[in-house]
C-alpha cells in the first residue's frame, strides 16, 4: 500500500512541537520540547546572501503576535543531528529532467549524511506519494533508492468526475508535503530538514496549500524548495518565474523558514543543493517561553529581526500552534 493511501485512510491527529512534554537527546544533544518553551531555527544572509555565524543574542529581537518576547535559550549551532526528506517530483512535466535529479539527490547524500549522526529518507510524488526509501543512515541505500528513481504514468482506476468523488489524478505536491510532516517528521526533534524538487504546480492532491503548510509547522519541519522546470513542456507556462508554481514553492518555504531557489543557467541543480547544505548545518537556535503561555489554542505569529546594518534576511519559520 502506498504511503498515501495509507495516511488517507488513517485519520492523524496533530500535536504542536510545544505540547510535547519530554526532552528528546540525540547524539548528545539535548533539544527542549517543554509544554513552556518554543525553539526556533534561524539562518541569517548579508546583502550578498552570505551567511552570517557570529551575531550575538542582542543582535536578534523576536516577537510573538506583535509583542516582544525575552529570548531565554540562544547559541549557534553547526553539528545538530538532521533529519532530512528529500522530496521529488515525478510526475510527467518532471520526466526528462530525472536524470539530473538523480545525479544531484546523490552528490547531495555524499555531503551532507553523517555517519551515526544524520539520517534521510527519499520520497516522490506525481499521481501518488511514495515512499522510496525509509530513514536510513545508509548512503548505499538511498543511492539505491535515487537510482531507481522514473516517471510513473497515471491510469485513473475510476471515473473521473464530480459526482465520483474519486481524487483527480495530478501531482500530489501538497499530499506529499502534509504526509512528509505528519509520516516522517512529527515525532522526531531536533533539526528537521525537507528538500522538495518539483515545478511547483499541483492538480492532484486532495489536502490545500494551507493545509499541508500547517502540518509543516506543526511538525517544525523547515523547507527548502527548489523550482525545476522543463522549458519544453509549455515555455508560455514556465517563461515567468513569479508564476503560479513559483509562488506556492515561495509560501512553503517561507512560512516554514526555509529558502526557494529555482535552477536556471546560471544557477545548476547541484549548485543549488551545495547552498541549501551550507544553510542546513549552520543555525541559530533560540528559545523562548512565551509571556502569554501557550494554555489559549491557535496560530501564533513569530517574526524574528535584527537592529544591525548588515543583516538582509532571517530565515525562519512563520509561527506555531499553541494548544490542542
Amino acid at each position: 500500500m502506498s504511503l498515501l493511501v495509507r495516511a488517507l485512510v488513517a485519520s492523524a491527529t496533530l500535536l504542536p512541537l510545544a505540547a510535547q512534554e519530554s526532552a528528546v537527546v540525540e547524539q548528545g544533544v539535548t533539544f527542549s520540547a517543554d509544554v513552556d518553551v518554543i525553539n526556533v531555527f534561524a539562518t541569517v544572509k548579508d546583502r550578498n546572501e552570505r551567511i552570517l555565524d557570529s551575531l550575538g543574542r542582542k543582535d536578534f529581537v523576536l516577537w510573538e503576535d506583535g509583542y516582544v518576547q525575552k529570548i531565554g535559550y540562544f547559541a549557534y549551532e553547526t553539528d545538530l543531528p538532521l533529519k532530512i526528506g528529500l522530496l521529488i517530483d515525478t510526475s510527467g512535466s518532471q520526466s526528462a529532467l530525472i536524470p539530473a535529479e538523480r545525479r544531484a539527490g546523490i552528490q547531495f547524500f555524499r555531503e551532507v549524511l553523517r555517519p551515526t549522526k544524520d539520517s534521510a529518507f527519499l520520497l516522490t510524488f506525481g499521481c501518488e506519494v511514495e515512499l522510496q526509501q525509509d530513514y536510513t543512515e545508509s548512503l548505499g541505500l538511498l543511492e539505491r533508492a535515487l537510482d531507481d528513481l522514473h516517471h510513473k504514468r497515471c491510469f485513473p482506476s475510476v471515473p473521473q468526475s464530480a459526482a465520483s468523488g474519486a481524487r483527480p489524478v495530478g501531482t500530489a505536491l501538497y499530499d506529499s508535503l502534509l504526509l512528509a510532516s505528519e509520516e516522517m517528521f512529527r515525532n522526531h526533534a531536533g533539526r528537521k530538514v525537507t528538500v522538495m524538487v518539483s515545478d511547483g504546480h499541483d492538480s492532484g492532491s486532495k489536502t490545500s496549500l494551507a493545509r499541508a503548510i500547517e502540518a509543516a509547522q506543526r511538525a517544525d519541519v523547515v523547507v527548502y524548495s527548489i523550482q525545476y522546470l522543463d522549458l519544453e513542456i509549455d515555455a508560455n507556462l514556465y517563461r515567468d518565474s513569479s508564476g503560479v508554481g513559483a509562488a506556492v514553492l515561495k509560501e512553503i518555504s517561507q512560512q516554514t523558514g526555509g529558502a526557494f531557489y529555482r535552477v536556471s543557467e546560471r544557477l545548476r541543480l547541484s549548485d543549488v543543493f551545495a547552498q541549501i547544505e551550507d544553510e542546513m548545518r549552520g543555525v541559530y537556535s533560540i528559545g523562548y517561553t512565551p509571556k502569554r503561555g501557550l494554555h489559549e489554542p491557535g496560530y501564533r505569529k513569530i517574526k524574528l529581526t535584527s537592529p544591525r546594518m548588515d543583516v538582509k534576511t532571517i530565515q525562519a519559520r512563520d509561527g506555531y500552534y499553541a494548544g490542542n
